[in-house]
C-alpha cells in the first residue's frame, strides 16, 4: 500500500492540474487538495504553487518529489516481492535483449514459455549500451546481451553475468550475391571494396566491426546503416549488399550463405546480465537457472556434433 499523499503529488506534477490528476486517481478533487493540504502542513513547507493558470511544484516540491519517485519505486519493488509466487504459476519476467541476441536465444525464451506458462514477459529490445544502463537502475530484471559487459560496468554498477555461449561473425550474403559461390577466402583489401549494409554504432556489433576494420586498415564502404535487424537481412536477402552476422545467425537465415577470409572476424560472447545488489525476482531467478541449464545443453551438443565430425572423418 502506497501513501496516498505520495501519489497524490506525483499526479498533480504528472498532469498539471488538480481537477486532472484527480481524474486520473478517480479521487475528488477536494480529497486531494485535502491531501496534499495536510502533506505541506506535515512538512511546513509549500509545495504546489497555485498562483498561474497551471500548478506546478515549487522549488521545495521538485526536491521533495524527486525522493517521493524513489521512495515509490522501493516500495514497488518491495510489493513484487510479496506477491511473487514461490510456485511459478504467477509472476512478471522483465527482459531486455539486443535485436541480434533475440534472434540467438529464442529456443530459450520458448523453454522458459513451456516451463512457466503463467508468468507473463515484457520484452525490450536496446542496443547494447541502453541495455546495461536498464539492467544497473532496475528497469528490466535480466538482460541477453551480445557481449560481456565492460569491467568498468562490472564494478560501478554491480553487474554480474553469465555466458550462454561463444559465436564467431561472418561475412554474409544472400545465394544470389555475386560472391555467393566463391570458394577462395576474401583478404582484407577485397573487403574494402564491399558494399556493406550495417547495424550503426549504438550496437556492439557494430563497434566490434569498426575496431576490425582500423585494425586491418579496411575503409569500409556502408552503403546502409540501420538500427533494425530485420532490413539489414532484408536488403541482404535481396543479393547486392554484405552483411556481417553471428555465424548461428547465418545459418538459420534462409538463401543466405558465410564467405570465408583471410583474416577471422572478431567472437563475441553472448550474455545474460543482471544486477547482484538487487532484488530479483522468483521469475528471474528462475530464467537465469534455466540459462544456465540451457547453456550447458547447447556445450553437450556442440560436443556430440564435434565427436560425430570426427568419427566420420575417420572413416
Amino acid at each position: 500500500m502506497m501513501p496516498r499523499n505520495l501519489l497524490y503529488l506525483r499526479a498533480i506534477h504528472e498532469h498539471g492540474s488538480f481537477t486532472r490528476a484527480a481524474e486520473a486517481l478517480n479521487v475528488s478533487q477536494p480529497t486531494l487538495s485535502q491531501q496534499i493540504k495536510q502533506l505541506e502542513e506535515a512538512l511546513d513547507s509549500q509545495l504546489i504553487d497555485r498562483t498561474g493558470r497551471h500548478v506546478r511544484l515549487t522549488d521545495a516540491g521538485e526536491i521533495y518529489l524527486s525522493h517521493v519517485c524513489r521512495a515509490l519505486s522501493e516500495l514497488s519493488a518491495g510489493t513484487r516481492a510479496i506477491k511473487d509466487v514461490q510456485d511459478l504459476s504467477r509472476g512478471l519476467l522483465r527482459l531486455g535483449w539486443t535485436p541480434i541476441t533475440n534472434c540467438l536465444t529464442c529456443s530459450l525464451l520458448a523453454a522458459f514459455k513451456r516451463r512457466f506458462p503463467g508468468i507473463a514477459l515484457t520484452a525490450t529490445e536496446l542496443p547494447q549500451i541502453e541495455l546495461e544502463a536498464a539492467v544497473a537502475c532496475s528497469k528490466v530484471d535480466i538482460g541477453i546481451a551480445f557481449s560481456e559487459p565492460t569491467s568498468s560496468l562490472k564494478q560501478s554498477n554491480g553487474i554480474s553475468w553469465f555466458t550462454l555461449f561463444e559465436d564467431t561473425l561472418s561475412l554474409a550474403v544472400s545465394v544470389r550475391h555475386h560472391l555467393a559461390s566463391r570458394e577462395l577466402p576474401i583478404t582484407p583489401e577485397e573487403q574494402g571494396g564491399l558494399q556493406l549494409g550495417l547495424l550503426n554504432s549504438d550496437f556492439a556489433l557494430r563497434r566490434m566491426l569498426d575496431e576490425y576494420f582500423y585494425d586491418h586498415s579496411i575503409a569500409p564502404q556502408v552503403v546502409m546503416e540501420s538500427n533494425s535487424l530485420n532490413a539489414i537481412v532484408e536488403i541482404v536477402r535481396l543479393g547486392s549488399t554484405v552483411t556481417v552476422l553471428p555465424n548461428k545467425l547465418v545459418i538459420s537465415c534462409e538463401g543466405f550463405r558465410s564467405l570465408e577470409v583471410t583474416s577471422p572476424l572478431p567472437r563475441h560472447k553472448v550474455s545474460l546480465i543482471w544486477h547482484q545488489g538487487r532484488y530479483m525476482s522468483a521469475a528471474a531467478r528462475a530464467f537465469k537457472e534455466l540459462g544456465i541449464e540451457w547453456s550447458r545443453s547447447l556445450e553437450k551438443n556442440d560436443a556430440q556434433a564435434r565427436d560425430t565430425g570426427c568419427i566420420a572423418n575417420r572413416t
